[in-house]
């Protein structure tokens, strides 16, 4: 496999398939950190998370076609717009899908799969009806074309870099939120005991809505960084949502660290098969490998540690 190959070219293959890992270690740990909150937090399994990336994305793509028409004056700095955008309206429609459906089915997994897989091909026929059954693409302001030169193999494209930027915001912000604030608190004391929480004055209905549409919120900001590195369709949340599934079990639930290291983890190796293998291949070697590792640790690589 390495053997067409010299030393020079293998280094810069490996250095530009692991900058593309890292720019998928950005949206897979966007994504990641949403489901986390809502699977590891709240024990819904979300299947519809895909399609709240998508929403998000659809609103990045949504902003950036108004503000070429009406005020193309500020479409340098619409991306800034769409983050937000996406991020409200995700969390609010992750709030009211909450209050609707979720609220009904706590502590009836098999339930919330079901319920939210119907949801996600419910939001797939929005798509499809509304925006077409062909994939759209934003146009980036001029300040997110380009590379950096590094030598002369291998280029940084700045969209890529931006994406990571953002990730790191993201991910300290969703560590400050959970471990500093008075919402992260309660949060983590309605996983631990959520009677006992209930007993102390918690509104557990209340946290249970504001961690839901925060996860939903956070899977929009995924998709409007999505639309950096990929054309958005209907159905192309689907792709995201096992790879998510993955991220959150095997780094272990309720673990932000965990999240983090299994989400650098599958990327770089996805990233890097995908060069010498098909993609398809790269997948199965990977999956593969994760489940042989939770067969030796089923907790996961970081396990939230509880006293019994």
């Amino acid at each position: 496999m390495f053997a067409d190959y010299t030393t020079n070219e293998l280094v810069s293959i490996f250095a530009m398939q692991g900058f593309s890992g890292l720019i998928l270690f950005s949206v897979f740990l966007l994504m990641a950190l949403g489901l986390a909150i809502i699977f590891g937090q709240m024990g819904i399994i979300n299947m519809a998370h895909g399609e709240f990336m998508i929403l998000g994305a659809y609103v990045t793509y949504i902003t950036s076609e108004l503000c070429a028409t009406y005020f193309p004056n500020l479409f340098a700095g619409y991306f800034f717009v769409a983050i937000i955008f996406a991020f409200l309206v995700c969390g609010l429609f992750g709030a009211f899908i909450e209050w609707v459906m979720i609220r009904h089915l706590y502590s009836r997994p098999l339930d919330t799969l079901l319920a939210t897989w119907g949801l996600s091909l419910i939001m797939q026929q929005i798509f499809r009806s509304v925006f077409g059954a062909r994939e759209v693409g934003v146009t980036l302001p001029d300040w997110l074309m380009g590379s950096y030169p590094i030598t002369d193999m291998i280029d940084l494209p700045i969209n890529g870099v931006f994406v990571m930027v953002l990730t790191v915001f993201i991910t300290l912000g969703v560590y400050f939120l959970m471990q500093k604030t008075r919402f992260g608190k309660q949060t983590r004391a309605v996983v631990l005991n959520r009677e006992m929480a209930g007993a102390i004055g918690i509104n557990t209905n209340r946290v249970d809505r504001f961690t839901y549409a925060l996860g939903c919120g956070i899977a929009g900001i995924a998709g409007a960084t999505f639309t950096m590195i990929g054309s958005t369709g209907p159905t192309s949340g689907q792709q995201y949502i096992v790879d998510t599934f993955l991220i959150v079990v095997f780094g272990g639930v309720s673990s932000l660290i965990g999240t983090i290291a299994s989400a650098f983890s599958i990327s770089q190796a996805q990233s890097i098969m995908e060069f010498f293998l098909t993609g398809s291949t790269a997948k199965v070697l990977t999956l593969l490998t994760v489940v042989f590792i939770l067969m030796l640790r089923p907790q996961g690589l970081f396990a939230l540690k509880v006293r019994r």
